[in-house]
């Protein structure tokens, strides 16, 4: 006979010692911007799956990359808080 087990980490995924802190939600705020840069790319990547990119397409996803690369530069360039320089 097979006994049904439950798994703890199953069982308690979403107890609510298991929120994220403080620090943790300000850190995610802080990627907002390059999260959303990310997210846009794939929205034109995903787009341009079924069809043969024209030349707008091809800009099109030229800029979206060097927002992706900007964004992740000015999050690379921040200041830390608490950092030791």
């Amino acid at each position: 006979m097979n006994h049904i087990v439950t798994v703890q980490e199953a069982v308690t995924a979403f107890a609510d010692w298991m929120e994220p802190t403080d620090g943790e939600l300000d850190a995610i705020e802080a990627e907002m911007p390059r999260i959303l840069a990310d997210v846009e790319a794939l929205d034109v990547q995903i787009a341009l799956l079924d069809q043969a990119p024209n030349e707008l397409d091809q800009r099109r996803t030229r800029r979206d990359r060097r927002r992706v690369l900007s964004e992740r530069a000015a999050l690379a360039n921040r200041a830390v808080p608490g950092a030791v320089a």
